[in-house]
């Protein structure tokens, strides 16, 4: 055999090159080299399956670029700083603006892989081929390099590399949970964060196997899914630097690095060549117990950043159609970190809604929560479009129909479309608004009420139209943005100075009080209205309608001692000290049973069948027990549910009074029909410390006292003798 002329070499008859054979798993048929290239047995490859394959005696590889003139596929014995191998992608090999080639003979076990891309350098016209640049590829289902938490993975500045993943993991017929976005409550976790502090009592901490030890936890607390912010691979390393001796990481993860390939360094033990295994076994795991995994991804960027950033992948194979970039040829950053990725140009929008398959399919996960999603709906020159194909095809995929879909609706660039993002009666939302109208009335701006009064009602002023109601609504006090919970009573401004900013960093309107001392304190009576004021914002948000989304941790006042933006933190700023659980064993007990009282009552939930009683599905009511309109004036505020009840084959009616207000209140309570009481189940303020009740207290008067920033729940009941 000789080396493939690529001017003159045409495919040639099977029969003459019988020099290996093998089965695509895709189709049965005898795949047989054709060529030789530098020593390697080759042949055109299988140009639908991007990426790279494992076969039965080699390897598929198929990559593309628009602009591109010539690829090379570049070869590296595992860890090795060299490569040991060069294969051009032949011209015959290329058909439309696709490469593909099967390598014969690989030890995917062995190998690393990149690639070198030739064409035009013309930056002006954004064209930024240079086959100087070793390029990762886009469809890359494992990065190299990153398996070792801190450790750069792209040490040497040669770039980064792939494995080849071999997929024999099986799913059998597990189903998805599935649970409706009413009945879910989301718990947003960060996957080395939740369980490294040694505090956390895990054998793999820091790892997806520590969440996993942590299952009956999370089902006993009563959340039905998990939100895990970024696990597609990132470089927590990349941008390290170091402020009063303290190394600072990524630690976030809002860097992507690979879109297709998970997080190596979250993985407890090394899968090589099989990697992702462990985050499937806990995603099956997690399913066998009802709880759904919902990804945190980021699409609105990458870790290329800006003109002053490394060439990874994207910059060298379509820089002009993988950004959006200004007529000079710079980039719009409208994700503030230095770039915007071009997510309706139609080679873009094809691989995101690839990768978001991929995801489904391999991984079984069940829904995504896109960072920055505004910019998903932004055109070529950065403009808001009215109609985004990407969103739309997102919207009405086969393949995602069963699948969560929540954006972030606003961007770095100053759209914010909480409210008015193009849904098509699919996307669900953060409900910005949500946090920022509650934590003002809860903090006693009373003349938000009724703002708050809207949003604890299910945001219909918003929620309509495209919207699905209810189910659009995210709602939110906390997230890993900004405050904890116990911080947001705990601190009245934000406390940056670790992160190296001289506090410049992170957002100034928290709509924080700090209860009258800045930080931690040992007054009693100020700990003690904190600790009230935590109990108001769990049991508001678990009698709100829409889907509750809680921050971990927050459940037992974990701290970031007032730093609200803490992503380069990989420290006890960041991490959940559990200890805190046994600290605040009761807070913790609260924060769980109210999880159960939501789901214990549907009437919270949703819109029931009318009552039969007569009630309103929702009703507003004044310090009288009469219907009322909430005004700016309203000092205390009372939303009653009720609807038919098909399980227990009777009406549920549920009454929420707030007393936000800094002095008691007296409150008549909402008259029922037949022999139907009202049962204290919550009262926030409790002078007796049973701030929720197992069992219902029967209220024998009609009025009932409200203590002073307090908030008191009530359920309708029959005495029984």
């Amino acid at each position: 055999m000789r080396e493939l002329d690529q001017t003159k070499e045409k495919n040639r008859p099977i029969e003459e090159h019988r020099v290996s054979k093998m089965e695509d798993p895709g189709n049965p048929r005898q795949v047989l080299a054709l060529d030789e290239i530098r020593g390697f047995r080759v042949r055109p490859g299988l140009y639908d399956m991007n990426g790279a394959t494992a076969l039965t005696d080699g390897v598929n590889f198929t990559v593309y670029s628009n602009g591109a003139t010539h690829i090379t596929l570049v070869l590296y014995h595992r860890g090795d700083k060299k490569p040991y191998a060069e294969i051009p992608f032949p011209d015959n090999y290329r058909i439309g603006k696709v490469f593909s080639m099967i390598v014969f003979g690989l030890d995917v076990s062995d190998i690393e892989y990149c690639y070198r891309v030739d064409g035009p350098w013309d930056p002006a016209r954004g064209l930024l081929f240079d086959k100087k640049h070793l390029l990762l590829d886009p469809y890359a289902r494992c990065i190299a390099g990153q398996r070792n938490w801190g450790e750069p993975g792209n040490p040497t500045g040669q770039g980064y590399r792939a494995r080849v993943v071999q997929n024999n993991f099986t799913w059998n017929a597990e189903e998805f949970p599935n649970t409706a976005m009413e009945d879910t409550v989301i718990y947003e976790m960060h996957v080395r964060g939740f369980t490294i502090d040694p505090t956390s009592g895990v054998t793999f901490p820091g790892t997806f196997h520590g969440i996993m030890e942590k299952i009956d936890y999370l089902k006993d607390l009563g959340v039905t899914a998990i939100e895990l912010m970024p696990i597609f691979e990132f470089d927590e390393a990349m941008n390290e630097r170091y402020v009063n001796g303290r190394r600072l990481l990524d630690y976030w993860g809002y860097n992507t690095v690979s879109f297709f390939a998970p997080n190596t360094s979250y993985a407890a033990r090394d899968a090589l060549t099989h990697e992702g295994v462990e985050l499937k076994e806990l995603i099956r795991k997690l399913h066998e117990n009802d709880i759904e995994v919902i990804l945190d991804v980021v699409f609105n960027h990458t870790a290329e950043g800006n003109e002053m950033g490394p060439f990874i992948s994207f910059k060298g194979f379509d820089n002009n159609i993988y950004y959006l970039l200004t007529p000079e040829g710079k980039y719009y950053n409208f994700s503030g970190c230095g770039n915007t990725m071009n997510c309706n140009q139609p080679l873009v929008q094809e691989m995101i809604a690839q990768c978001l398959r991929y995801w489904v399919e391999d991984y079984r996960v069940d829904g995504f929560r896109f960072d920055l999603a505004s910019i998903l709906g932004r055109n070529e020159d950065g403009s808001p479009m009215e109609n985004p194909p990407l969103i739309q095809r997102l919207a009405y995929d086969p393949l995602l129909a069963g699948v969560k879909l929540i954006a972030e609706a606003w961007d770095a660039g100053g759209m914010y479309q909480v409210g008015s993002f193009p849904a098509w009666h699919r996307w669900a939302e953060w409900n910005g608004k949500y946090r920022d109208d509650l934590r003002q009335f809860l903090k006693g701006d009373y003349w938000k009420a009724p703002d708050a009064v809207k949003r604890i009602t299910g945001s219909t002023d918003m929620y309509h139209t495209q919207y699905v109601g209810y189910a659009s609504s995210v709602n939110f006090i906390t997230c890993h943005d900004g405050f904890t919970l116990y911080d947001l009573y705990s601190y009245q401004t934000k406390h940056n100075e670790a992160n190296g900013w001289n506090n410049t960093d992170g957002a100034d309107d928290n709509n924080s009080w700090n209860c009258g001392v800045e930080g931690d304190t040992d007054d009693p009576a100020i700990l003690s209205l904190r600790y009230r004021l935590m109990r108001n914002a769990i049991a508001v948000l678990m009698c709100s309608r829409g889907t509750p989304m809680i921050l971990a941790g927050d459940e037992f006042c974990n701290t970031q001692f007032g730093n609200n933006n803490a992503y380069c933190q990989d420290n006890e700023i960041s991490w959940l000290d559990w200890s805190y659980l046994d600290k605040n064993r009761d807070f913790y007990n609260f924060y769980r049973n109210m999880i159960h009282f939501r789901k214990k009552h549907p009437a919270i939930r949703r819109d029931l069948p009318q009552s039969l009683c007569g009630l309103p599905l929702v009703t507003i009511i004044g310090n009288d027990g009469r219907p009322a309109i909430v005004t700016e004036e309203t000092k205390q505020v009372c939303i009653c549910y009720a609807g038919y009840d098909e399980k227990i084959e009777r009406d549920d009616i549920i009454c929420i009074i707030l007393n936000l207000y800094w002095e008691d209140a007296v409150i008549k309570t909402p008259p029922l029909p037949g022999t139907e009481h009202w049962f204290l189940c919550v009262s926030t303020g409790d002078e007796e410390g049973r701030y929720y009740r197992r069992v219902p207290k029967l209220l024998l008067e009609e009025e009932i006292r409200v203590p002073m920033r307090s908030v008191i729940v009530l359920a309708a009941g029959e005495v029984r003798s």
